[in-house]
Formats: C-alpha cells, structure tokens, sequence
C-alpha cells in the first residue's frame, strides 16, 4: 500500500522531512514527520522557493560530506538542520531536514536508518541508525548478513508478493514502498515505512544491482491503520499445515538463494545467515546439478528430492525438499520449499 501524495502544507518549525537521495536524479520526499510521503517532489512539500533552496542545499551538504549540517540560512534569519543517514558502508541515504527560526530548537524526530540489499550477491547490511530503531543490543549487532534475514523482525503486508517479484527480477530503477510491522528486539511492534530504489553499480566481480533504502518508524502498529495485523490469514494456514521436523522458505529459482523463511523457523544447524566467523551457506557442491533439475522440473509438476546444506560446523546435513512454484506476480514465479529432517 502505497502513501498518499498530496500536497503537504506544514510549518516547517514543528515538522522533520525525510529526503532520500538514493539515486542520481533529484532527491525528493519520503516521509514528513511521521506520515509517508511516496517519492514526492521537494516542491510539492516545500512551497516557498527559499525554504525549498536552503533544504536541498543542506541534503546537498551533508550527502557530499557525511556529516550533520546546523547552520544558518542566507538571509541569517532561519536555523537549517540537515542529519544524514548512513548505511555501516558511509553511503548516504538520505537525511532529515529541519528549518526553524535561528534561535529555535529542533523537535524530536521519528527514527529513521539507511540500509541496503546486494541483490547479486544476496546480502544485507544496515546500519546504527537501523538497529537502533530496531532495538539489538550492541553486542548482537552484525554489519552484514544473508538477504534472508533482513526479513526476520518484519511482518510483510499484502504487497510481500510485488516485493518478492522485484527483488527477484532485480531490475534497475525500480523502486517499492510500503508500510510493514517491525517486531523490534523489545517485543515492540512498530509500523515502518519502507522506500528503497534498485541500482547498478560496479562491484568486485563486475556489475552488482544493489538495493538502498530507508526505514522510517511511524509509531505503535496497532494505531496505524495501514500497518500489516501480526499474522493474517494464509500465513495462520500454512502455519497450522506445517508439522514438526518441517520447515518453509521461499527460494529464488534464478539463483537457488534464500530469499526468506516463510511462516517457519529456520531449519536448525544449517548455515544461512553468512555471519563473520561462520561457513559460508551452500548447497553440497554434487548436488547443485540436482537442485537445479528440481528448479526446471517445477515449471510441470513439484519436485522432491534430498539436498545436502552446509551446516554451521562446516559439515552437510541432507534434509527433505517438496518444492512448489509459487507466482509472486503475472511474470514471476519462485519455488516454496519445505525442508524435513530425515528421520534418524
């Protein structure tokens, strides 16, 4: 579900907005102290030309240096604020932007925290600012792992197909918004606006599509009425379907890579979420031939078979596969698997 965009009139003195500056073109809106806002142009939000100026030029600022920007306007008169947000790789975001009387004092901000996916390579990375809105504890914090675990803490909305066909295709210049439930570390559910944009860029086998983004917390889940209820309904069934010893994920055909583990708990021993000091995940090298006979073979019937996976002390445990193709949009298709420990 995407935010309304209509035009914004506001005070900027009791008003934050969020500007993402996730590509080359012009930065532009996404959220105005607490409430979404859907890509929208600086000048829709900001009507008056000066105000307008002074905002993109404080974003401009603190894009090309990193840094907080708090100084005063050209006509001496105004305080201008610009905070920007970071991915752990220092790659700016976006930043959130104040303008007030000189002698004014900010307002306190709704959190916000950059992160990025690395869609070839099937990696996520966040940043303070995220896990912060999150609430990890400091000595939980990792600054990368699987893609698959980005999704842990997050409560999907009807859009979670759209979402799952994108980032499958993987096409640059797509961009995705939504409002999703965080269930941060503190038990705390929290509606989150998510708006992210795909890009390629050079990376170190070649061309990597990354996707960047930003999550905005726009208050308690249960008073935003577009936020995702904790569990809905087809997640309730195939929760009540799914046995012990078994576990669902959904799985990218084009890459045979974890895109998420869906209404289950990840399979116990099995390396997925390629954290510093552990084996990399992975499919035992002899059977990849016949994974990838398993992907083909669903454009016809579901497929089953016994993989081998890495585990987490380096050695292979075989586990069950019963795969379906599953269609996440008209063009897109991925495979639900359900993983079964064999019996011992």
């Amino acid at each position: 579900m995407k935010p309304p965009d209509n035009p914004v009139r506001f005070t900027m003195s009791n008003s934050w907005i969020l500007i993402e500056t996730f590509g080359d073109g012009e930065p532009s809106v996404i959220g105005v102290g607490s409430s979404p806002k859907s890509f929208v142009p600086p000048r829709k939000v900001l009507r008056s030309s000066t105000s307008r100026e002074e905002a993109v030029a404080a974003v401009a600022e603190a894009l090309s240096t990193g840094a907080v920007v708090d100084r005063l306007s050209k006509d001496r008169v105004r305080r201008v604020v610009a905070e920007p947000l970071q991915t752990f790789a220092a790659r700016t975001h976006g930043a959130w932007v104040w303008l007030g009387q000189r002698d004014e004092t900010p307002p306190p901000r709704h959190a916000a925290g950059a992160w990025q996916f690395n869609l070839t390579n099937s990696t996520a990375s966040g940043s303070d600012d995220l896990l912060d809105l999150y609430r990890v504890p400091q000595d939980e914090r990792e600054t990368q792992r699987a893609l698959a675990g980005a999704f842990t803490r997050l409560v999907t909305n009807r859009d979670e197909s759209e979402a799952m066909a994108k980032i499958v295709q993987s096409a640059p210049g797509t961009t995705h918004q939504a409002v999703w439930t965080v269930r941060r570390d503190d038990g705390e559910l929290r509606a989150a606006h998510f708006s992210c944009r795909m890009i390629a860029e050079d990376g170190v086998s070649g061309t990597e599509v990354i996707l960047r983004g930003i999550t905005h917390d726009i208050g308690p889940a249960g008073e935003i009425n577009i936020a995702p209820p904790p569990t809905i309904l087809e997640h309730r069934v195939l929760e009540a379907s799914t046995k012990e010893g078994e576990y669902r994920a959904l799985v990218n055909l084009r890459t045979l890579n974890l895109l998420r583990w869906y209404n289950s708990e990840p399979a116990p021993d099995i390396c997925w979420e390629n954290l510093p000091g552990e084996p990399v995940p992975a499919i035992h090298p002899d059977d990849v031939p016949i994974a990838k006979q398993m992907s083909n073979a669903l454009a016809r019937e579901r497929a089953n078979g016994v993989l081998r996976f890495r585990t987490l002390d380096g050695n292979w445990k075989p586990m069950t596969i019963d795969a379906v193709l599953v269609s996440l949009d008209q063009h897109t298709t991925a495979a639900l698997v359900t993983l079964t420990e064999l019996c011992k």
